[in-house]
This record gives C-alpha cells, structure tokens and sequence, in this order.
C-alpha cells in the first residue's frame, strides 16, 4: 500500500508541474487541487498538512514584507534614491548601471516584482534621454533583482523556505559558522554581473545626465523596514530559522504600516483595501498548496529514492555533486517555478551531503544560488521576468524567447559561476 501511494503523489506531483509550467497564471490552482488531492487520498492527514507541512511563519513574513514594500514604494523612497544617482554619476554608462546595482540591493529587501516596477519608469525616462531601446535596461533590472532577492532571508520565498529548513536566522544568512555565507556569494555574482552590464551600457553613454527630481512623500514606510531588519536580526539572537517571533514581527509591522497608510496619513480604508487587494496572493496560495504537496513527496520516500540515486550517480566526487546540484538547478529553474524545486531539494541536497560526509551548505547553498538564479535564464523563469518583458511590449519593441536568451544567459552564466566559485573556495 506504501508504494502505491508513493506513485499515486508522485503521479500527482508530475500533473500538478504539468499544469504549473503550462499555465502559470493558474499555478496557485494548480497547487491547491493537488494538495486537495492529497489529502483526500489519505498521503497526509489533514491537521498534518494544517499544522506540520504549510509554514505559517514563512507565509506571515512574505505577507507582511509585501505590504512593507507596496509602502517604501508609495513613499517615493526608491525613486528619489534612483534620481540622486543619476544626478551624481558622471555620464549615463555608470549611472544606468549604478542603477541596476541599486535596484538589486532594494530587491534584497523589497519583492522583486515591486522593486522593477518603481524603477522601471526612471529606466523608461533614461533610455527616451539616450534615444535607447529599453530592452536590456529593463532586463537588467528584473535579472538584478532576481539575483539579490536571493541574499536576504526576506528577499525572495525560496531564501525564506531555505532559512525555514535549515534553522538559519537572519544574521546567518551574512555570517554562519564564522565563514562569510549566502550574502557575499550573492554579492560576488552581482559585481560580475555589473561589469557584463557595463561593458555594454559604457559604449557611447559618455554624456552626463540630468533628470527631473521628486520629493519624497514620507519616511515612515522606510522606517518601518528599517525596524523589521533589526528585529530580523534581533530575533536570530533568541530563535533559529524562520521562527513565530519572526513571523509575526514582520506581520505587526505590515499590519501596523496598513493602519498608519489609512488613518495617520489619511489615505483612508477604501485605498487601503486596495493596497491589499494588489498585494501578491496567488504566491501566497500558491506557497500553501506547494507545502502540503512536497511535504506529501516527502513523507511517502521518494525524495530519499532521489537522494539514493544521485548519491550513486555522483559516487564520492564531492566536486561533481556540487556542479550537478547547481547546473540542475540552473536548468530547472530557468522553465519551471523554483518554489516547489527548491522544498523538493532541500532535503535531498542535505542528504547528498550527509552520504559524504561533509556539512550540508555546500550543496544548500548551491541548490539555492543555481535555483534563485536560473530563473533569470528565460523571460518566464520569474515573475519579474514576465513583468519586465511586458513592460518592453508596451513600449513597442518586441522581445521574443531569444532576444531574452541573448541577454540573460550570459548574466546567468558569468553571475552563477562568479558565485559558485565563491562557495566552492570558501565553503569546499
């Protein structure tokens, strides 16, 4: 009976991808039916998936970080720092690719989606200055994001998850074991990926460019993201990974940021029910269904059947399970989702490193940095992605899969190799 169910979950994980890859717009549809599925079947017991598989605290902090961020957004914040930079280059090449640099380091923060849209009109109004087609300033800015929403615990769902798994606090994602950890990886990746953008964007932008300055509306919105880093950071001293404390901190903030939007600053309740109307539930959904199906995966074997079999694959060539780890990952993550990818692999990888003998961040680290950034490989691979290119659409210039793929996969390439080899030297 066992086995049966095994197959009958694994069957309907593979339909649930099917479904996921072909439409993605209907991914969190996708995900819920399957963890319905499920549970029906009689795979994981209701309270189970309830109480053990969905991770609440990584949900509550998603949701509270999007709220914080649809605020540091209305409170102009971002562009105002985008416009000083322009102001303050020396010529355009620089300033377009400060810029990008700048977007990833808000992106850390900040969801990735919402960090290319507030950028994007400053990056529209430079190009239109330079007489330039958008094309790969606006994918520079998703990929950049994509690449630093990895670099935070707060970043982006799957450092959350991995954060999750492996007890890792927020302090940990910069320091861990006294070594320097996912962070300055990330970063190693984002200054090679600077230099691929400059060696374009510094050919014939030589003039200086001035740009039209806004105020900012309000500090309030940065302070409250100021506060929920401290106590991030303050909460990994009490708990590891990704605790309640955690959780609900950066919930009351959301919360707390709501009820100032509406009341103090008098935008009202109709605006902020808006807010939260825009805020990104399908992920949300998305992330509970996702839980309940991979955990289902998890608990009948087959991702122990998976560790067993790429432990005999790779055999005791501890170099050729790292390169695997993060060119599968690459490869993977660049055509389907890497949520559901990275809660299936998390615990093979840990396995993987546990059959030699070594500590599991090598391959944990891997999985996460060929996973968050082979989504930048095709135009679908993320959300920002998708954002990104129909921004490009309504300007009026077309960009199809390989135009996508002339730009992003030499980024992928040069940033996952500048990155890996980080982890290699340090972590190896």
């Amino acid at each position: 009976m066992a086995i049966e169910m095994k197959w009958i979950v694994l069957a309907i994980t593979v339909v649930m991808y099917a479904v996921v890859v072909a439409f993605p717009h209907k991914k969190a549809w996708a995900t819920l039916i399957a963890a319905v599925a499920v549970i029906v079947l009689g795979a994981v017991a209701p309270l189970h998936a309830l109480g053990a598989l969905i991770n609440w605290n990584v949900l509550m902090i998603y949701t509270g970080s999007l709220i914080l961020a649809e605020l540091f957004i209305y409170s102009r914040v971002p562009a105002v720092i985008a416009d000083s930079i322009v102001a303050r280059s020396p010529n355009a090449g620089i300033a377009i690719v400060a810029l990008l640099v700048v977007t990833g380091l808000i992106s850390a923060f900040v969801e990735n989606v919402a960090t290319v849209l507030v950028m994007a009109p400053i990056a529209l109004a430079l190009c239109a200055k330079l007489k330039m087609k958008p094309t790969r300033f606006m994918v520079g800015l998703a990929v950049m994001a994509n690449l630093q929403g990895t670099a935070t615990l707060i970043g982006d769902p799957p450092s959350m998850i991995f954060a999750s798994f492996a007890g890792y606090g927020f302090n940990d994602f910069f320091v861990y074991d006294g070594r320097a950890s996912i962070f300055f990886a990330v970063q190693t990746g984002m200054l090679a990926g600077a230099m691929y953008f400059y060696a374009y964007f510094s050919k014939g932008n030589k003039a200086k460019l001035s740009i039209d300055r806004e105020p900012v509306l309000t500090m309030i919105p940065s302070i409250l993201l100021l506060l929920m880093i401290l106590g991030l950071a303050g909460s990994s001293f009490f708990h590891t990974g990704v605790s309640f404390m955690s959780g609900s901190l950066v919930l009351g903030l959301g919360v707390a940021g709501l009820l100032w939007y509406a009341f103090i600053r008098k935008e009202g309740v109709p605006a902020a029910v808006a807010l939260i109307k825009r805020l990104d539930w399908e992920t949300i959904l998305f992330l509970v269904g996702i839980f309940v199906v991979i955990g289902a995966v998890g608990e009948t074997g087959l991702l122990d059947d998976l560790a067993h079999t790429l432990s005999a694959f790779i055999g005791g060539n501890i170099l050729l399970g790292f390169v695997v780890i993060i060119l599968a990952s690459v490869v993977v993550s660049g055509f389907v989702d890497n949520v559901p990818y990275i809660i299936a692999m998390l615990p093979v990888a840990t396995t993987l490193a546990g059959s030699l003998s070594l500590k599991p961040e090598l391959y944990m680290f891997a999985l996460l940095i060929g996973s968050c950034l082979g989504g930048n490989l095709t135009p679908f691979g993320a959300s920002a992605n998708v954002v990104a290119a129909g921004i490009i659409k309504k300007e009026g210039v077309n960009l199809n899969f390989a135009g996508w793929l002339k730009i992003g996969l030499p980024f992928t390439l040069i940033t996952t190799t500048a990155a890996a080899l980080f982890l290699w030297f340090v972590w190896g």
